[in-house]
């Protein structure tokens, strides 16, 4: 027998379509500024702009996960924020310790701080809502 009192808990419900929301904003800003750069300017940072490439495709494939919120899409979104937080903390690492290696800011330069940390919070509140909305048995 299905319990219908206990509604489905799913990522795209809720303070999840804010979080999807952001996500998008996220990939729209960081793909803007990937294309930009690459176009115009790729050979004095090229490490940098490829990793705020990178940044925003994650973003872009992490609001898809989100979205569809199926067992594949959960997969896909635990995929994303979890590469993303490892990439925004070891980027942000190498950005303060050797200022050499990123001759210009990626959009995780130390620890995204130049769009207000956001990039940093961003992975652990996705991180949150995706254990927070886990399917029970």
């Amino acid at each position: 027998m299905v319990d219908t009192a206990t509604p489905r808990r799913t990522t795209n419900r809720g303070p999840g379509r804010l979080l999807i929301a952001v996500y998008i904003l996220f990939a729209i800003a960081a793909t803007s500024r990937a294309l930009l750069q690459i176009i115009t300017k790729f050979d004095e940072a090229p490490v940098a702009y490829a990793l705020s490439a990178v940044a925003a495709l994650i973003y872009i494939v992490a609001a898809i996960g989100l979205a569809r919120a199926g067992h594949a899409g959960r997969r896909l979104a635990l995929v994303c924020c979890s590469v993303e937080l490892v990439g925004v903390v070891v980027v942000g690492i190498l950005s303060l310790a050797d200022k050499d290696l990123f001759p210009d800011e990626t959009v995780w330069s130390q620890f995204g701080s130049g769009y207000g940390y956001i990039p940093l919070l961003l992975p652990l509140l996705g991180l949150f809502w995706l254990h927070r909305t886990r399917p029970t048995r």
